[in-house]
């Protein structure tokens, strides 16, 4: 970024609010001694900007200064459609009509040349998103839960059960196509992870009454049980596993064509960890803990007994 793209962006920071040279310097990636001769030249062109000390001070503009509208560069323009572009390729989201508005209103405004820079690169940049043929009709309910603070009955529909939860909505994401809650569960006694497409007859509850060791659990004062797990990976499996938003950043080259996944996983994952490593096959091998390599030994076995009894 060239010092007048960094001088424009400063002043648009300052204009949502005080913005401490720290601050700036992190994110425009440059130091905090480089943005303190940047408010000194802004403050030389004529820009009114003031500065209060102290731990929630910053630097701010003064009362009734505003920036004439903007254009989008090209590459902000590309950022844009880009993001947004990833955001059409769910099934459902949010903003299922905004997301297709938005995209026409931003490609309407951009002039000419800029429009002919972009969509020749945005053709060529691709978020891949799996398709998936669902509906979250609970999703804008759960957020506006999940920004209120409060607290949720849920019925939920897992692999395994069909049960209420008593939860508290902690953050909304999407990820590999569906969208996901990270949640504290009451029910439970944890933080978990659950899937929004599986939930109906959602109604906000009262914050129950904390019980001897769950408000420590609920405040993350105490860390959940985890196990160690080591596996090898072959390339195959390595581009399996790295697709998992939580060990894929647990992976390394060991070796060629080898690599190492190494984690900490939470007890109450031993089963995904079991059905992971036996769907992964030969692409993979577990190093430890030992526990896990009889699992997905003895889930092998049983699969390859039933295939003999029912062949003879």
């Amino acid at each position: 970024m060239n010092r007048m793209d960094r001088l424009m962006a400063i002043l648009i920071a300052l204009q949502q609010g005080n913005q401490t040279a720290a601050g700036l310097a992190a994110k425009l990636e440059v130091s905090r001694r480089t943005i303190l001769r940047d408010m000194q030249a802004l403050s030389e062109m004529g820009i009114p900007l003031a500065a209060v000390s102290g731990p929630q001070g910053g630097y701010y503009l003064m009362e009734g200064y505003q920036l004439p509208p903007l254009q989008l560069n090209s590459r902000e323009a590309l950022c844009l459609l880009f993001a947004l572009e990833g955001l059409t390729r769910y099934a459902d989201t949010p903003f299922n009509s905004e997301r297709w508005t938005v995209m026409d209103k931003i490609k309407a405004i951009l002039p000419r040349e800029t429009a002919e820079t972009v969509h020749p690169m945005l053709d060529r940049l691709e978020v891949e998103v799996p398709k998936r043929k669902y509906t979250v009709p609970h999703l804008n309910e759960l957020l506006d839960y999940a920004s209120s603070n409060q607290w949720v009955s849920v019925f939920y529909h897992s692999m395994n059960n069909r049960r209420r939860l008593l939860i508290h909505p902690l953050r909304i994401y999407a990820a590999n196509g569906f969208w996901y809650c990270d949640a504290y569960s009451q029910t439970h006694g944890e933080q978990r992870i659950f899937r929004i497409d599986r939930m109906t007859e959602l109604r906000p509850e009262d914050p129950p009454e904390v019980g001897e060791g769950d408000g420590d659990r609920h405040q993350g004062k105490s860390e959940p049980q985890t196990v160690h797990i080591r596996a090898k990976l072959t390339y195959r499996g390595m581009l399996q596993v790295e697709r998992d938003e939580h060990v894929g950043e647990k992976i390394s080259a060991v070796g060629n064509e080898e690599w190492l996944a190494d984690f900490h996983l939470p007890v109450s994952e031993w089963h995904w960890a079991v059905q992971l490593f036996y769907a992964l096959g030969t692409e993979a091998e577990v190093l430890e803990p030992e526990a896990l390599r009889r699992e997905v030994c003895a889930k092998a076995a049983g699969l390859l007994a039933a295939y003999e009894a029912n062949h003879t």
